[in-house]
């Protein structure tokens, strides 16, 4: 399986918007189903990260460090493609997603619903 090329320039990385933190939401989603899976926060760096290793790394608001999903888990998620919506602050990865992407080891942290 060939890996996919992921490029950003940095003409795109000066449109985004990042939060006072230096932080921008990333929503990730199944590349085959569609499937919000999960959302977490991205800084500049761990974008880059994440575009070179092409796994998603994450800043981790709580603990103060960054975290490539799947790296304590094997529940990697083998990134597709990056897209930002229309404002530039938030970011949307498809990713081949390797086990479950939860925590909780469920396929989508969204697993809950308001009833």
């Amino acid at each position: 399986m060939k890996p996919e090329k992921i490029q950003i320039t940095t003409r795109t990385l000066n449109k985004l918007k990042f939060n006072k933190d230096g932080l921008i939401p990333t929503i990730v989603q199944d590349y085959k189903t569609k499937a919000v899976l999960m959302l977490a926060f991205m800084n500049l760096a761990s974008l880059k990260k994440t575009i070179k290793d092409k796994k998603t790394c994450f800043w981790s608001r709580s603990r103060k460090e960054y975290w490539t999903k799947g790296m304590t888990s094997g529940h990697f998620q083998f990134v597709k493609e990056i897209r930002y919506d229309c404002d530039c602050d938030t970011l949307l990865i498809t990713a081949r997603q390797v086990g479950g992407a939860c925590h909780t080891g469920k396929t989508s942290c969204f697993y809950r619903k308001i009833k």
